[in-house]
């Protein structure tokens, strides 16, 4: 009775022996465990991440106020610090495509200075500074009197993005889209742009007494108005400041 048992244990141990081989040898398409499926490489770019928001406390603004040697230039310090604020909340914003630049005209300055700043943060450096039209009936020497009304060819104040360019009327010019509401957001309607002009070169100021005026356009002499021009163009802020109280008590960028 020995051998029948022995040769059933025998054919028992084989037909184990058979399963387990057979499951080793399963062709991979047909295990449990797949590999993943290969991963396709026709996919969207990741969108450009926002701009980095400006961390600057009042000591930073100081500092860079001085490194930028602004003071001998000409520019109060209290007009700096109201542009950085206002400029720090655009860049959060994620409104400015060129966070390197800001420019500053400011209007507590009379015509015959120069009042325009176009500044490098970057490289703590004045890039450009000039003498910049107001509109004529903001003003003579001084710029007093605003509006975001067509036809009043008065000046804008508060924080702008320069846009594109073109050649019109006045040749090179550029853009203004206005940020701020019911203060300078008519600007691009009204055609408020940057651009060069005769009467805006400083020998008209030996004649008047005062820079030559525009209609609301910030204009600039014929000598520097490209270069400036393509300094800031697309997407860099632009702030005209002016000491009035109805536009800094309006203004949700300064408050």
């Amino acid at each position: 009775m020995q051998n029948p048992i022995r040769k059933t244990m025998l054919i028992g141990c084989m037909a184990i022996a058979s399963v387990a081989f057979a499951t080793n040898t399963i062709a991979p398409e047909t295990r449990v465990f797949h590999t993943a499926p290969s991963i396709t490489t026709s996919f969207e770019p990741a969108p450009a991440p926002a701009p980095a928001a400006v961390v600057m406390n009042a000591e930073a603004t100081t500092a860079l106020y001085n490194d930028l040697h602004l003071e001998s230039a000409g520019l109060n310090q209290q007009v700096f610090e109201l542009a950085i604020k206002g400029f720090s909340k655009i860049v959060d914003a994620g409104k400015i495509h060129d966070t390197r630049k800001i420019t500053i005209i400011d209007f507590s300055q009379p015509s015959s200075k120069k009042r325009l700043y176009v500044l490098d943060l970057d490289a703590r450096k004045i890039v450009f500074q000039s003498v910049v039209s107001h509109g004529r009936n903001t003003g003579t020497l001084w710029a007093k009197s605003f509006s975001n009304q067509a036809e009043s060819f008065k000046s804008s104040p508060g924080f702008y993005i320069t846009a594109e360019t073109y050649n019109g009327g006045n040749g090179y010019s550029l853009r203004l889209d206005g940020l701020e509401r019911n203060i300078n957001d008519n600007a691009r309607n009204r055609a408020i742009v940057m651009h060069g002009a005769p009467y805006a070169n400083e020998s008209s100021i030996g004649s008047l007494g005062f820079l030559g005026r525009s209609q609301g356009c910030p204009a600039l002499p014929q000598s520097i108005n490209k270069a400036v021009i393509n300094t800031i163009k697309n997407g860099t802020c632009l702030f005209i400041y002016t000491p009035d109280q109805s536009y800094l008590n309006r203004s949700d960028l300064l408050s």
